[in-house]
């Protein structure tokens, strides 16, 4: 007998060989037939893997990331049957399991896979998917594996790099695929799918490799889950923050600049000017002391602070000088600077902490088949602090920044959070630089100061950054996506590699810790985020334009003019709408513009010396004076805009 220990605690006996399928059954058939994966002591298991030892098992249903992420990875082996099956020919590669849905990469040979093939490909995977046939793994030799692939140099590459006793395959219907397991009972819980889209992808990521087609696909045991889904996606195409920067006339992009290099239009750089001088105004409440690094440095302080090492290959390539041996790179990051900035004088413990704090503007290179818009650019400003402290201050700093974090998601309306703090992985410890002494304490900083704060938080090994853990915002947006915003980072390591130093009490020489801290985290990802999350309805207090006014005809302008300049002696921002169009015309495109308040003025409001006000959205508030929609517009900000 065997003694299995559930979530709850419970410990049940069972039969060696038993099979997560039939502890499920025992708990309940019905619990049983809604499970479709498992972990057996923290590893990814079949429903129907053997049992052998005592152990922790947990079912996954698919109510459980755990369980979609078996859905999925299931689900791209039935897409791989199927393209198998339709274009004679064509080389897998690898097919994962994403955050929603799946992938699989495709030499396609002489084929040419598009939009217009959706449908069969759909098709034939779901004629798969009802032969109901059980995912099977077995065990393979190198040997097996490789005559398996001899004409499949990508999956051939990959057995090479693998050794004997590690190389497994999962088995259905009549397809077979290298896998390392993790799938569903069978095909047949597989009701609903739907292609995606296809793009291009560089085989492992290299653009020196051959490209591959990528073919993105979902699937749900449901097709009203599917129906849902893919009207949330129509959603988040209305949504998208690059559609709707263009019609809100924030950003463009020039292929004559370059790929990845936003420009930002008058209406996006006010936009962004409101964000900074916000935090800014946070940030001096808070002490921070604002400071301005240049766009490059020379390569060897990248070199001493680590970056180099861990990122110089996805640099963009050195800036060399007249010269000699003289190289410079654009800035990928800020903090070394500022630890120079620290470097630059001695300091005292009664000096500390010391709270820098820039809108550092940083480039890195990214390969174009990756650039999104504003999400993923080639040079972007980073809301970059960096403080340095005592170890009895760490505590303190932590949870203030902790503070500044939530102020900002309070106040940009993203009250759906969760937190991450993101340890090393224990496995790998060349990804990291530093003795682990030290990185423990930074690991129990962090955990101690989000446990104290009330924060809802997992810890996630191997997420750290190279240099010291870190604890990560993890928002979700109007449509339930999630996102990584706004990040805190201890980091011990850094001013043991620039020799920083402060005298303390006791008149000798210590190191700071360093504090990495960014809640923005960039301003371009940031401000796409906020596009799609408020569908470009940012709140009152961020609008560039917060009124327009709309006159009926020409008539009423000097009035406009009038009301123009009492709201900005309120601190109303507004503009006219002076054109010759109807007044039907100027509302419609008001509305399109997402104008918070429209103003109708004619008659009526001139002789009254009042204001009809139309809120975006069609809500009508009728007629009043300046004075009562003043107190509207504070009253509306002041519900949204935290005080700190």
């Amino acid at each position: 007998m065997i003694d299995i220990t559930l979530p709850d605690g419970s410990v049940k006996q069972f039969e060696k060989n038993a099979t997560p399928m039939d502890v499920a059954k025992n708990i309940s058939e019905g619990f049983a037939r809604n499970v479709i994966s498992a972990s057996f002591n923290g590893t990814t298991v079949e429903t129907a893997t053997p049992l052998t030892t005592d152990g922790s098992l947990i079912l996954y249903t698919w109510n459980n990331d755990e369980g979609k992420t078996a859905f999925w990875h299931s689900s791209a082996h039935v897409l791989a049957q199927a393209i198998e099956e339709l274009y004679s020919g064509a080389k897998l590669t690898i097919g994962p399991a994403i955050e929603n849905g799946f992938y699989y990469d495709v030499d396609f040979g002489e084929h040419v896979v598009s939009e217009k093939d959706f449908k069969s490909i759909e098709t034939k995977m779901l004629e798969i998917a009802r032969g109901k046939h059980d995912f099977k793994m077995r065990s393979a030799t190198k040997a097996e594996a490789l005559d398996l692939y001899k004409n499949n140099e990508f999956k051939t590459e990959l057995i090479e790099n693998l050794e004997d006793g590690t190389i497994s395959f999962c088995d259905h219907s009549s397809f077979t695929d290298l896998c390392r397991g993790g799938h569903i009972p069978n095909t047949g819980i597989i009701k609903a799918v739907k292609i995606l889209s296809v793009a291009g992808a560089y085989w492992r990521g290299d653009e020196k490799n051959p490209q591959l087609t990528r073919v993105y696909g979902i699937s749900f045991p449901k097709q009203k889950e599917l129906t849902a889904y893919l009207e949330l996606l129509e959603e988040a195409k209305k949504r998208d923050h690059r559609k709707l920067g263009k019609e809100l006339e924030l950003f463009t992009f020039s292929r004559k600049v370059g790929q990845g290099l936003p420009l930002w239009l008058p209406k996006g750089a006010a936009l962004r000017e409101r964000l900074e001088n916000f935090l800014k105004a946070a940030q001096k409440k808070a002490g921070y002391e604002m400071v301005i690094s240049p766009h490059i440095g020379q390569k060897e302080l990248y070199v001493t602070s680590g970056h180099y090492a861990k990122y110089g290959e996805d640099s963009f390539q050195p800036i060399h000088t007249p010269k000699a041996d003289e190289e410079f790179l654009l800035k990928p990051m800020n903090c070394p600077h500022h630890c120079e900035i620290y470097n630059s004088a001695q300091w005292s413990y009664k000096d500390l902490p010391k709270r820098y704090a820039e809108f550092g503007t940083v480039y890195r290179y990214e390969q174009s088949g990756e650039l999104h818009g504003l999400t993923r650019v080639r040079g972007f400003t980073q809301d970059d602090a960096h403080l340095f402290c005592t170890p009895d201050q760490l505590d303190e700093e932590f949870k203030n920044v902790i503070d500044l974090v939530l102020y900002v998601f309070g106040s940009l309306g993203f009250e759906n959070f969760t937190a991450q703090v993101s340890v090393r992985d224990p496995e790998n410890p060349d990804k990291y630089i530093g003795d682990i002494e030290n990185w423990e304490k930074a690991e129990q900083a962090i955990i101690s100061a989000a446990t104290d704060k009330g924060l809802d938080y997992v810890v996630e090994e191997g997420e750290a950054a190279f240099y010291g853990p870190k604890l990560d915002f993890m928002v979700k947006d109007a449509l339930g996506r999630r996102w990584q915003l706004g990040t805190i980072q201890v980091d011990y390591n850094l001013p043991e590699r620039f020799d920083l130093t402060y005298k303390g009490s006791d008149n000798e020489l210590h190191r700071p810790i360093m504090i990495h801290r960014a809640p923005f985290g960039s301003m371009e990802r940031f401000i796409a985020i906020l596009l799609e999350h408020t569908a470009g309805n940012f709140p009152l207090w961020l609008m560039p334009t917060q009124v327009v006014i709309l006159s009926i005809s020409e008539k009423y302008e000097k009035y406009s003019e009038k009301v123009l300049n009492l709201l900005e002696n309120h601190e109303i921002r507004a503009l006219v709408d002076h054109r010759n169009e109807t007044i039907g015309k100027k509302i419609r495109e008001a509305e399109m513009q997402k104008h918070p308040y429209m103003m109708i003025i004619g008659e009526q409001e001139e002789k009254e010396n009042k204001i009809t006000v139309r809120k975006h959205g069609g809500e009508d508030l009728g007629m009043i004076s300046i004075e009562e929609f003043s107190k509207i517009v504070k009253e509306e900000i002041n519900k949204t805009l935290k005080s700190f």
